[in-house]
């Protein structure tokens, strides 16, 4: 028994058994579902909010504000609620409304603006205003520092040693970062592999930034090679993973997987982990499963 945030991390490791033909590389997924908020950011909400805390950069009473396409504001508002804190989320219009239900019954303010790049510029102002705190998870080291303490240790835990290639879906980057600093101290030889769209592709989770919005995490020397994914390819790979594998999970996760698998195809041997992000019901209300 415990409190909430004490779940956060730990997820099931689960091998894909039936989407793929290679014999000799196997392939698993990290079901980040399972954390309480149901996604991977659940780590880095409660890294960057509970390290601010010790640092005393959050006191009580202070207003939390940052801009996120989904995951990381529910994953925010959860933890927030745990620390009793007032926080404002501001995402934009396109996101699916159960994130914004969700959002709100964890007591957040959501604010809806045109675009991701709007919501930043917005939290990144109001973030100056006295009384206010920008998580800002585009610039924030507690970011991939979740990872580096949680997930990494987790996977090469979990693989016996055994991982030879790491693929993450590109987003803020921290989570491609942050298992990238723990799993090349643990093995130089680990590929890390990052997934992004291509150029004519929307794949919520996953982003090919404009250099000015580049994450300013993200360390390309930390990143062995990075795939592109359409957005047809990770939606079929997606609705593929929950007919045959069983696991309800998001268009980034059917991106990671869909370039796992041509990884995959590549190699003579291997063992290969993907970050599935989060669960499949926060798309419900959109057309991924139509």
């Amino acid at each position: 028994m415990g409190n909430i945030v004490e779940f956060v991390g730990n997820t099931p490791l689960v091998e894909i058994q039936r989407l793929h033909s290679n014999p000799d590389v196997k392939i698993f997924a990290k079901l980040e579902g399972n954390n309480p908020g149901g996604s991977v950011k659940d780590r880095a909400a409660l890294n960057m909010i509970r390290s601010a805390i010790e640092r005393g950069d959050i006191k009580k009473g202070t207003k939390l504000i940052e801009a996120t396409s989904g995951n990381t504001g529910i994953a925010l508002a959860m933890i927030a609620s745990i620390y009793d804190l007032e926080i404002e989320l501001v995402m934009p219009s396109n996101s699916t409304r159960e994130r914004t239900l969700t959002m709100e019954a964890y007591g957040a303010k959501v604010t809806l603006l045109d675009s991701i790049e709007i919501c930043r510029d917005y939290a990144e102002e109001k973030g100056t205003h006295e009384g206010y705190f920008l998580l800002n998870q585009f610039s924030n080291p507690d970011n991939y520092l979740a990872h580096y303490k949680t997930t990494g240790p987790e996977i090469w835990r979990d693989t016996h040693q055994q991982i030879t290639h790491f693929v993450s879906s590109m987003g803020t980057t921290g989570s491609i970062m942050g298992n990238s600093m723990f799993l090349k101290e643990q093995n130089p030889q680990i590929q890390i592999v990052g997934c992004q769209p291509t150029e004519e592709s929307s794949i919520p989770g996953i982003r090919r930034w404009p250099i000015e919005y580049l994450p300013k995490i993200f360390d390309p020397s930390r990143v062995d090679r990075i795939m592109d994914v359409s957005q047809k390819e990770a939606t079929e790979m997606t609705r593929k993973l929950a007919k045959t594998e069983g696991i309800f999970a998001g268009m980034s996760s059917g991106g990671a997987l869909a370039c796992s698998l041509r990884l995959a195809e590549e190699l003579s041997s291997g063992l290969i982990v993907f970050i599935a992000c989060d669960r499949g019901d926060r798309y419900l209300s959109s057309d991924l499963f139509g």
